[in-house]
């Protein structure tokens, strides 16, 4: 994947290019970034790409000309996005729908906006949420990086698996060692080596986070017949079920040698 990013302010990027995931795939190929500067592209004497609104009015507004010649200094085919409080409210599904693209450009505005003639040269308006940056920088580094992650190659595809917003589910409590930790303990349960036991609790849990924190997902979430019986016992307040108890019982060898 090739994607391109317009903006006033390359720099800004220079953190999400040379650091963690994104470094990594970029040095294995599996994506290129292309960093455009508008202001290259001004036809302005003092170099400026921006100017008063017309009819009056605060702040600043990017003007067409810059943004455009940079966008056509794009001469391969590319899906171009502009961030823009208008546009669809960024997803994880939408971040798997853009990772099958093969090139991608974002606009990123600033000031008090870009002139509304700009939306005639873009294909799409994505917003990352309700609040006000100062600019899209922040918002297309974001959308990059959840896109990226999901690229073949870019990581383990294991660890996709069950994240959170993939299911409509919160991802379930991970843990380390040690077991111990200012009187914190791992749950015994993860430590029986029964797996199936260990996969059903990882479920319970993740049930119960995203009805307690996100009702949201949790109401968009279709129960299957195991989700039912296990937030029965949450809301029976049951926490050793016998499928519990008997993991333990069966993973005493292990449990015995947590420490």
């Amino acid at each position: 994947m090739k994607i391109n990013i317009l903006t006033l302010f390359p720099d800004m990027f220079q953190g999400l290019i040379d650091n963690s995931i994104v470094k990594r795939a970029i040095s294995k190929g599996v994506v290129t970034i292309n960093i455009i500067n508008i202001r290259d592209f001004t036809l302005d004497k003092y170099n400026r790409v921006d100017s008063a609104p017309i009819g009056g009015g605060a702040g600043l507004i990017m003007k067409c000309q810059p943004v455009v010649d940079a966008l056509k200094s794009i001469k391969e085919k590319s899906h171009k996005i502009l961030l823009s409080p208008r546009g669809e409210t960024y997803s994880q599904k939408k971040a798997i729908s853009l990772s099958k693209l093969d090139n991608i450009t974002f606009i990123c505005g600033h000031y008090e906006g870009t002139d509304e003639r700009i939306n005639d040269y873009v294909d799409e308006l994505i917003s990352i949420g309700d609040y006000i940056l100062t600019g899209g920088e922040i918002g297309s580094m974001a959308i990059a990086d959840s896109i990226i992650r999901l690229l073949d190659g870019a990581i383990n595809s294991d660890s996709l698996i069950e994240e959170s917003f993939t299911t409509n589910l919160l991802e379930y409590p991970q843990y380390t060692e040690p077991y111990d930790f200012d009187n914190k303990l791992v749950p015994d349960i993860l430590y029986s080596g029964n797996h199936e036991a260990i996969e059903k609790y990882r479920k319970k849990e993740a049930l119960r986070l995203t009805k307690q924190y996100r009702p949201d997902l949790f109401s968009n979430y279709e129960l299957s017949k195991q989700d039912k019986k296990l937030l029965s016992e949450l809301e029976n307040n049951i926490t050793e079920p016998k499928w519990y108890k008997d993991a333990l019982e069966k993973g005493k060898k292990f449990i015995k040698n947590k420490n």
